[in-house]
């Protein structure tokens, strides 16, 4: 495993996998503050160019564009996020699995990280990524399955980003997706200004807060925090290919 500047003695250093800090509730001092908490990498949307669940009616080739300036650029680590939410359904179901079908292709082809959000449509996903061909990057961006779902993923050679879910009372399935996850596979997210860990509920989410997750996946880990400290930031320097680059990337 890449090694990490952090370390138990030295000053924290940690990554959020995901966080959308243009959004509203979230604010330019966002990264300031970051920094200050020891979150000195910040995976944004920016960084990740894709078309969500919700938009996927838009069209693919709306973001191709984007796309194309910010390889150009070198400024784009991953397609995504991406994928199927069938929760709340604001694209038609056969729309959203094109479009992911769509921008699987993309990361293949670009040879770009996969970041891939499902809701409560686990079977499709995987019917699609194995039909599609899983992008040698693969992570499952605020992981809400259980073990089994964990298992299947993890089969894929993906990693697993866990949020402030990890922290909710009612999120067992979650906490022991977490406990059974290799290190080498996990990551921590805050999906800022959305699903603020406890105990800043109702508040919206920063990325200042990564290590109050990651702080829960080390307690259901039994392992000290330092440990998924330096873990996360190798897994994320890996699934991104993140060396050497710090702040919003």
């Amino acid at each position: 495993m890449p090694s990490s500047p952090a370390s138990s003695d030295g000053p924290r250093v940690w990554t959020d996998s995901h966080c959308h800090i243009t959004h509203d509730g979230v604010g330019s001092h966002a990264v300031d503050e970051a920094r200050q908490a020891g979150v000195t990498r910040l995976v944004t949307i920016g960084t990740d160019v894709g078309l969500h669940p919700h938009d996927a009616a838009q069209g693919v080739d709306s973001i191709v564009p984007v796309l194309e300036e910010g390889l150009t650029q070198g400024s784009v680590v991953a397609v995504g996020e991406c994928g199927l939410d069938y929760h709340y359904d604001h694209s038609p179901r056969p729309v959203q699995r094109d479009a992911f079908a769509a921008q699987i292709a993309l990361a293949r082809r670009h040879d770009l990280a996969l970041v891939i959000h499902t809701r409560q449509a686990w079977d499709d996903t995987f019917a699609i990524l194995s039909a599609e061909g899983v992008p040698e990057r693969t992570v499952f961006h605020c992981f809400t399955g259980g073990p089994d779902e964990a298992r299947r993923c993890l089969g894929l050679g993906a990693w697993l980003s866990f949020s402030g879910i990890v922290t909710f009372p009612n999120a067992g399935d979650v906490r022991a997706a977490a406990a059974m996850c290799p290190l080498d596979r996990l990551l921590v997210e805050t999906d800022s200004p959305f699903l603020a860990p406890v105990p800043h509920r109702g508040r919206p989410n920063r990325p200042s807060l990564v290590p109050v997750v990651g702080a829960g996946v080390a307690q259901v880990r039994g392992v000290p925090v330092p440990a998924v400290e330096e873990a996360t930031w190798a897994s994320a320097e890996a699934a991104f290919r993140l060396q050497g680059r710090a702040g919003p990337v």
